[in-house]
């Protein structure tokens, strides 16, 4: 392997797995390596990150820690909702959409620096793998992918932690154990996988949850909260104008103080095996219920009706990695265009775990009062319902009186 790259960029966590990865690319291909820790809100500290790739011989210019929480929701969270993408029904995509962002910043940097490989720490077993790889291709064909899962023979736990050891990597105490679980998080979402979550059939322990109170906890008294849209995203909460990053940031302190945002699933991976899941998606779950009753009186029922029949389809796309993709671009252009009346105020009431619409304004609203009244009205004729009833029907009568 030695002389088949000059320089890699790594996406780095400075955890376990990635540090060991940093090492083994120093000794596999005695290469300059770069390392990039992207911060999208996962709420832990990222200056020991700095710290680790110092000692492990990292140069300072080589060492790049971004603050990129206002692009991932501004670009890519807030464009997914545009479309209400759900993956099999329930997925808000919490982890899929963060990949296509760090792809491209790896990119960036790869470029920047006159690296001519990227690498990252996911397995061969899972989507992550995917979702990285057609990104960097997507934004740079030529560049060279390192993916040490599926490389090395460090294939057990043990064979990891000899590795750590014996290269004086730092391992905490608790990695020394079985951890419970795995964990990735940003600032859409927490997500939980693994070990002791592997048997579907059991109940999660209630103490593994971070972001939200359990409904049962959840406060007796509903909270009340205002969400303004403009052109498809939300710009404010309760009258306070707020950045992308800053907004979700408060949906989440409102959902997580109710309980409200947590899925146990069994999906269907890319790769073709099942996996069980548990996320916490509170601001998330708020925005999308939110997002659902401000098109309601918004959109037309031809737009709203083919936007949920490309939604399906769409949500797929960004699950299994194909953000950059020619018709995930294509089908973006078709939802941005649709949003661009999607604008007004949603009031919505948050209750032990539950998001429900109580209230919907809009100036670009197609709702009519004097059209659907029960009272007596000028502007429609119920005699023109007869015969828009029996051209309806004419097909349905032919074919009746053919086939007896």
């Amino acid at each position: 392997m030695k002389g088949e790259v000059k320089k890699v960029v790594l996406a780095y966590s400075g955890g376990l797995d990635t540090s060991i990865i940093l090492r083994w690319l120093q000794d596999q291909y005695q290469c300059e390596v770069v390392t990039f820790t992207a911060d999208l809100g996962q709420g832990e500290e990222l200056e020991p990150a700095r710290k680790k790739a110092l000692l492990m011989g990292i140069k300072p210019e080589n060492i790049y820690i971004d603050d990129l929480r206002e692009e991932f929701v501004r670009d890519f969270v807030f464009p997914m909702f545009r479309a209400n993408a759900l993956y099999e029904g329930v997925y808000l995509l919490g982890t899929s959409i963060a990949r296509p962002l760090i792809a491209k910043r790896q990119i960036e940097i790869a470029i920047a620096t006159g690296a001519d490989a990227v690498s990252h720490g996911a397995t061969g077993k899972g989507n992550d793998q995917v979702r990285f790889e057609l990104g960097y291709y997507a934004l740079k064909p030529d560049i060279k992918v390192i993916a040490p899962w599926r490389l090395w023979d460090l294939d057990s736990r043990t064979k990891l932690l000899d590795f750590a050891e014996k290269h004086q990597i730092p391992i905490a105490k608790d990695k020394r154990g079985e951890a419970p679980y795995s964990t990735d998080a940003n600032l859409l979402h927490i997500s939980y996988e693994g070990k002791a979550l592997e048997d579907p059939w059991v109940e999660p322990d209630q103490d593994m949850f971070t972001r939200t109170v359990s409904p049962e906890k959840a406060p007796d008294k509903p909270t009340i909260v205002e969400i303004e849209f403009d052109k498809g995203d939300a710009v404010a909460v309760d009258g306070q104008t707020l950045s992308p990053a800053a907004l979700l940031t408060r949906l989440n302190e409102l959902g997580g103080a109710n309980g409200i945002g947590r899925l146990d699933l069994v999906e269907n991976r890319f790769v073709g095996m099942k996996s069980r899941g548990v996320y916490e998606t509170p601001g998330g779950t708020i925005l999308s219920v939110a997002h659902r009753g401000m098109e309601s009186l918004t959109l037309d029922r031809g737009e709203a009706h083919l936007k949920d029949e490309l939604m399906p389809r769409y949500a797929e796309l960004i699950y299994n990695g194909f953000w950059w993709s020619p018709e995930r671009l294509a089908i973006q252009t078709m939802i941005d265009q649709v949003s661009q009346n999607v604008c007004g105020s949603v009031r919505l009431k948050l209750y032990k775990g539950n998001v429900a619409v109580v209230g919907r304004k809009s100036p670009k609203s197609l709702y009519r009062l004097d059209y659907v009244t029960f009272e007596a009205d000028s502007v429609y004729n119920q005699r023109d319902a007869e015969g828009f009833i029996k051209l309806n029907a004419l097909r349905m009568r032919l074919a009746k009186m053919a086939r007896g």
